[in-house]
């Protein structure tokens, strides 16, 4: 885990950081190419430069977000925003199922849309996988 990471897991209650240290150690498992930085206040990993997942501390719960995962077509995730986002909420370390998380992330790496480069083509996505 980045020390960035791992400072931002750290500042968290106890409950959110036993859900964010989960996340972040299968994610560098399953992505071990992939760079890991605070991207927008958050945690988010990046591959070839295009962001992938990463997960914030909201209100309620933690969120785990895929930036591609509509084209996952995944029951366990909900669509986010108005692109291809989707996520999965999380308020207690018991309700992360490591299997499906897993699998998640297999897609994350054989299914990314360009975000690398959405502005540059003024808010039009396109396939990059």
């Amino acid at each position: 885990m980045q020390p960035e990471t791992a400072k931002y897991n750290k500042a968290l209650s106890a409950a959110d950081a036993a859900i964010c240290d989960l996340l972040a150690a299968e994610i560098d498992k399953a992505l071990p190419e992939a760079e890991n930085k605070i991207w927008h206040a958050h945690p988010v990993w990046f591959l070839d430069g295009n962001p992938v997942t990463g997960y914030s501390k909201l209100k309620d719960c933690v969120r785990l977000l895929f930036w591609s995962g509509q084209s996952f077509e995944e029951a366990g995730l909900r669509k986010e925003g108005k692109f291809q986002a989707a996520e999965a909420r999380y308020t207690t370390v018991s309700e992360v199922d490591v299997k499906d998380l897993r699998r998640w992330l297999g897609k994350a790496r054989d299914i990314q849309w360009d975000y690398k480069n959405i502005v540059r083509r003024k808010g039009r996505l396109e396939r990059l996988k």
